[in-house]
C-alpha cells in the first residue's frame, strides 16, 4: 500500500503528464502536496521508484515516467506500462490511447566530439565529454555535438563558438548543411552540392571560396539538426 502522500504525488505526476506531456518540477510537486521542502519530494519519489511505480528517464533531467498505478486508483498508466506490464503482476491494464508526447523539458546528454571547422577544414577531434541538450531541439535518430570554429557559415546563422547538433547519417541531399569528413582526416561544416561527379562544399560567407573534392574524398558524417549558443 502507498501512503497518502505517495498516492497524491503519483496521481499528480500522472495528471500532469497526461495534460501536457511535461514532468512537474520539484517545486510544483512541493506546492501541490503542501510540503515544506523539496527534500520531502525527493523522499517520496525515491520511495515510488523503489516500489516500481515510477522511473527516472536515463540521461534526462527532471523527467519521470509513471509505470503503474495502485489497483484502486482508477487512473490509466502511462505508455511505459504497456512495455513493462506482465500477466499476473497486478498492474493496471495498459492504456490503448496514443503515446504521451516526450516531455518538452527533457534534457538529453549527447556526445561532444571536439571542434569542427566552419572555415578551412581542421582535424576532427574526438572528445570524451557529454553536452546536455533540450530534447525539443532534436528529432529522431542518433545525435552528437561539435563546437564550431571559424566564421565561414555566419550567413547561415552559425557562429564561432556555437555548438552544432548533428544527426548521425551517411546520406544527405544537395543544399543541406552537413559534417563532411575529407580524406578521412579533416572535418568541416558546409552546404553540400554535387556536380559533374564532384562534391562541392559551399560556405555561407562571401569571403570564402567553395571547396571542391572528388566524390571519393568526402564522406557525409551527419547533417545539422540544430544549434546551441552561449551568451557570456
Amino acid at each position: 500500500m502507498l501512503t497518502r502522500k505517495q498516492h497524491e504525488l503519483l496521481r499528480f505526476i500522472q495528471t500532469r503528464l497526461e495534460e501536457s506531456g511535461i514532468s512537474p518540477s520539484f517545486e510544483e510537486m512541493k506546492e501541490a502536496l503542501d510540503l515544506k521542502s523539496k527534500s520531502g519530494v525527493h523522499r517520496l519519489i525515491s520511495a515510488l521508484e523503489e516500489r516500481g511505480f515510477i522511473r527516472r528517464l536515463p540521461n534526462r533531467a527532471r523527467a519521470l515516467e509513471v509505470l503503474r498505478q495502485p489497483e484502486d486508483s482508477g487512473t490509466a498508466p502511462s505508455r511505459a506500462a504497456a512495455a513493462n506490464a506482465n500477466e499476473g503482476t497486478g498492474l493496471v491494464p495498459p492504456s490503448r490511447s496514443a503515446p504521451a508526447p516526450v516531455p518538452a523539458n527533457d534534457v538529453i546528454e549527447i556526445p561532444l566530439h571536439g571542434r569542427i571547422a566552419a572555415g578551412v577544414p581542421i582535424e576532427a577531434l574526438e572528445g570524451q565529454s557529454m553536452l546536455p541538450v533540450p530534447a525539443a531541439l532534436l528529432g529522431s535518430g542518433e545525435h552528437y555535438a561539435l563546437e564550431v570554429s571559424g566564421d565561414s557559415m555566419i550567413e547561415a546563422g552559425i557562429l564561432d563558438g556555437d555548438f552544432a547538433l548533428v544527426k548521425r547519417t551517411n546520406h544527405a541531399r544537395d543544399g543541406e548543411i552537413i559534417v563532411a569528413l575529407i580524406r578521412g582526416e579533416e572535418a568541416t561544416l558546409k552546404y553540400l552540392r554535387r556536380e559533374n561527379g564532384m562534391v562541392r562544399l559551399d560556405p555561407a560567407n562571401a569571403a570564402y571560396e567553395p571547396q571542391i573534392y572528388g566524390s571519393d574524398e568526402v564522406e557525409v558524417q551527419g547533417k545539422l539538426a540544430g544549434l546551441l549558443r552561449r551568451y557570456n
